[in-house]
């Protein structure tokens, strides 16, 4: 992990990573954030991002929860960017984690495992062997992903849902809190209960 970094977005999600890089002793240079009446979080200092010289000498990391508000800043700031891994989850050596990917507290990542860049993976949650996990997605905590899941990029596994093996859930998805999902899901749907039914689908936009 890098020793000199500024983060991008200053919400409840900032105070959880900036946490994550103090265990790591990591140096925080400070935040950049729209709100032009926030001037810190914990003592570090917020900037908006239109008085900022961005350089190569920093590196970045998104502090937003918005899986299509990261992708956005991605694709609108060309800089490089980092991750930050708990010390206290539990990765395998032999799982691959995305560049602007947060792990939290708690997380368990099982051999052959693929998550992709400027992802979420929330405290406790439980991604079991060979998932992949592609870019901009939200695993929230509690939630647990059996062996072979493929999560599309941006969507989002709600809090203490259950994804059984081998289902393929698309991209954009949202499945709600509590979720017992045991069939494949389609891109951009909204699935809740147990067991997981389809109820409607996010925008495309």
């Amino acid at each position: 992990m890098e020793n000199n970094i500024i983060l991008y977005g200053a919400s409840g999600h900032c105070k959880v990573v900036i946490d994550i890089l103090l265990e790591s002793s990591v140096f925080i240079k400070g935040i950049l954030d729209d709100n032009i009446y926030l001037k810190q979080i914990f003592n570090f200092p917020v900037f908006n991002p239109s008085d900022h010289r961005f350089n190569t000498c920093d590196k970045y990391l998104i502090s937003i929860g918005d899986n299509r508000i990261r992708k956005e800043i991605v694709f609108k700031l060309f800089v490089e960017y980092t991750s930050a891994i708990h010390p206290k989850s539990t990765v395998s050596r032999f799982s691959e984690i995305g560049v602007g990917t947060v792990v939290m507290a708690g997380v368990i990542v099982n051999p052959d495992v693929k998550i992709g860049k400027h992802c979420i993976i929330n405290t406790a949650a439980s991604i079991d062997h060979d998932c992949v996990i592609e870019d901009f997605s939200h695993i929230s905590p509690n939630a647990s992903l059996a062996g072979n899941v493929f999560v599309g990029e941006g969507s989002q596994v709600g809090i203490g849902a259950t994804i059984m093996q081998g289902i393929k859930i698309g991209k954009w998805v949202t499945i709600g809190a509590g979720a017992v999902v045991i069939n494949d899901v389609p891109d951009y749907a909204v699935v809740v209960g147990n067991p997981g039914k389809v109820i409607k689908y996010n925008s495309n936009e």
